[in-house]
């Protein structure tokens, strides 16, 4: 999720979510993102996730900079009981000053920090098109720290960069990991909306390499939107019944723009209604 200094436009889709409950039931942690809580802070969102009943959190490093001091991160997991499923790294463009300029140390240090929170996923975005030399070895470095960490690292698909004209090809090898060597792979159904792509497919295509998912929405907009699941064009609760039919286990993390809430009780109610969504459609809640 690129935050950016305006609100995306929100499209309206023309989209009815199924209703009926899933045929299976997967057991898979729901966390909350701390950037959906932006632009309250990485505090803010572990406040809220305990206050809703989410399972647990996932860290966005350099959202802010509580989120790039691990040990205040640790005492906000020990404060307010909630786990840390999983380590976003600063892979942004945002983010490309936290944790030096070092690509691979960025990657080594999520994956510290991943241990010692108790995460077992770091999520990473591919390299953009100027980092040649991370580029270069990025497959086979992504495999080695699986193997070396025992952390989950875990290629996010992306998008071309639209602009009116010609897209440009900002992330290398490829913004689309389908056809990378990569072990474990995040799908964000916002990117895949922002690539023209479908998110169900991507479900098919992977298989068993699909170990996270930011859960989300989009319109097919220029703009990266994270839409809240429903709002979009990625029948969103489609993906999460398929999820529970083949009782996917890894964790499914709401990664959403809240920038239109007034006010914590309006955002809260809002986080408070996608995670009723999201454990009804994945199975862990059932309306008999």
């Amino acid at each position: 999720m690129e935050p950016t200094s305006a609100d995306p436009e929100v499209v309206e889709a023309d989209v009815t979510p199924p209703l009926e409950a899933p045929t299976g039931t997967s057991p898979a942690k729901v966390g909350l993102s701390t950037s959906s809580v932006y632009p309250e802070s990485t505090a803010s969102g572990f406040e809220v996730a305990a206050a809703l009943g989410w399972d647990g959190v996932e860290v966005m490093v350099g959202i802010d900079p509580i989120a790039a001091d691990i040990d205040r991160v640790e005492a906000l997991r020990d404060y307010h009981q909630v786990p840390v499923l999983s380590i976003h790294a600063p892979t942004l463009l945002v983010t490309q000053a936290t944790w030096g300029s070092d690509p691979w140390e960025k990657l080594e240090r999520s994956a510290e920090a991943a241990v010692r929170l108790g995460a077992d996923v770091v999520v990473v975005h591919p390299p953009f098109r100027w980092q040649a030399n991370y580029a270069r070895t990025f497959v086979e470095g992504i495999r080695r720290l699986n193997q070396e960490t025992g952390i989950t690292f875990a290629v996010e698909n992306m998008y071309p960069w639209r602009t009116p004209g010609t897209p440009f090809q900002a992330y290398v090898p490829s913004w689309d990991p389908t056809e990378m060597g990569y072990e474990h792979l995040t799908l964000d159904l916002s990117h895949a909306s922002t690539a023209k792509q479908q998110s169900l497919d991507y479900l098919e295509q992977w298989g068993p390499r699909l170990r996270h998912v930011h859960i989300t929405d989009g319109a097919g907009s220029l703009k990266d939107e994270h839409l809240l699941p429903g709002e979009g064009d990625q029948r969103a609760f489609e993906v999460l019944q398929k999820l529970a039919e083949r009782a996917y286990q890894g964790h499914v993390v709401l990664e959403v723009n809240t920038r239109k809430a007034d006010s914590r009780a309006e955002r809260e109610e809002i986080l408070a209604g996608c995670l009723a969504d999201l454990r009804f459609h994945l199975g862990q809640v059932r309306d008999d």
